[in-house]
């Protein structure tokens, strides 16, 4: 009895020790929301016109307030004149889009407070995101019903000899994501976050739209005489009574880069390892 109780008094503490302690890798994400953009066709800001946005990302954890993830989205963005009732130049202009945007972000994340899964008191934190991107895009538009994609066209004399300066914009272009969010763990295993991010961007086509009108010369008519699409896209404010497009009269500004955001709810689960400390008599 004796010996059993020796072997009790030195075997427990070591049991105790050699316990597993689990380690939170890291979290993989997904998450569907809302896609806004800001540019040439909305310029007050309005987040009138949502659409649908969603996303996939892998988030390596350095420690409790640290994470580094690479992020897959979707957005879909668009605007049209139509919404600007305040402004009479941008009504008449009426030029319209819509875009798929197809977005690959690396992202720092820095929680406010210690964020441990599966412990009621470090189970919550709100955290700021920020980090680089690239996007692919390529804005469209609809004439009589009939789907057109903007970017061969040259709206804005892009491509053609009369402009040799206006090159065709690229349909890739970089992001800079800047966001807050907050997360919750629900247990050790999954979370659920809702975050806002907002993309400054490089490009000022993502809505087609930088720069001014070019003469009607740069579009030659169809074979058959009849206006070509490229023309009938380039200034639609005949639509809403007489043209207002003519050479170097401003369609854009191209001081300003286009901008988008998403407002995102995700749920993640969590990667997990286990360590076991090493015994030491």
């Amino acid at each position: 009895m004796r010996k059993l109780l020796a072997i009790l008094i030195v075997t427990l503490p070591l049991l105790s020790v050699a316990q597993e302690s689990i380690v939170q890798e890291g979290e993989f994400g997904v998450g569907i929301g809302a896609a806004h953009y800001f540019g040439d066709l909305n310029t007050r800001a309005h987040v009138n016109r949502p659409k649908f946005t969603g996303g996939i990302f892998f988030r390596k954890n350095f420690g409790n307030y640290i994470g580094l993830r690479v992020a897959a989205n979707y957005a879909r963005l668009g605007y049209s004149d139509i919404y600007n009732k305040h402004n009479e130049f941008m009504s008449r202009r009426n030029l319209s889009f819509n875009s798929n945007v197809w977005e690959l972000a690396v992202q720092g994340d820095f929680n406010f407070y210690r964020f441990m899964p599966g412990e009621p008191d470090f189970s919550f934190t709100p955290y700021v995101t920020f980090g680089a991107g690239i996007f692919n895009y390529d804005p469209f538009t609809f004439l009589n019903d009939e789907k057109y994609f903007l970017r061969p066209l040259g709206t804005e004399g892009q491509g053609s000899a009369a402009y040799p300066e206006r090159k065709p914009y690229s349909s890739m272009a970089v992001c800079v994501p800047l966001g807050v969010g907050v997360k919750y763990s629900l247990n050790s295993r999954m979370n659920v976050g809702f975050e806002i991010v907002h993309r400054f961007t490089n490009t000022d086509y993502l809505d087609d739209v930088s720069t001014t009108y070019v003469e009607p010369a740069v579009f030659p008519p169809n074979p058959d005489g009849s206006p070509s699409t490229a023309y009938l896209l380039s200034d639609r404010s005949y639509e809403t009574g007489t043209p207002i497009g003519a050479k170097g009269v401003q369609r854009g500004n191209s001081k300003q880069k286009d901008q988008f955001a998403t407002a995102l709810l995700y749920l993640s689960f969590n990667l997990q390892s286990y360590k076991c400390p090493t015994v030491r008599p």
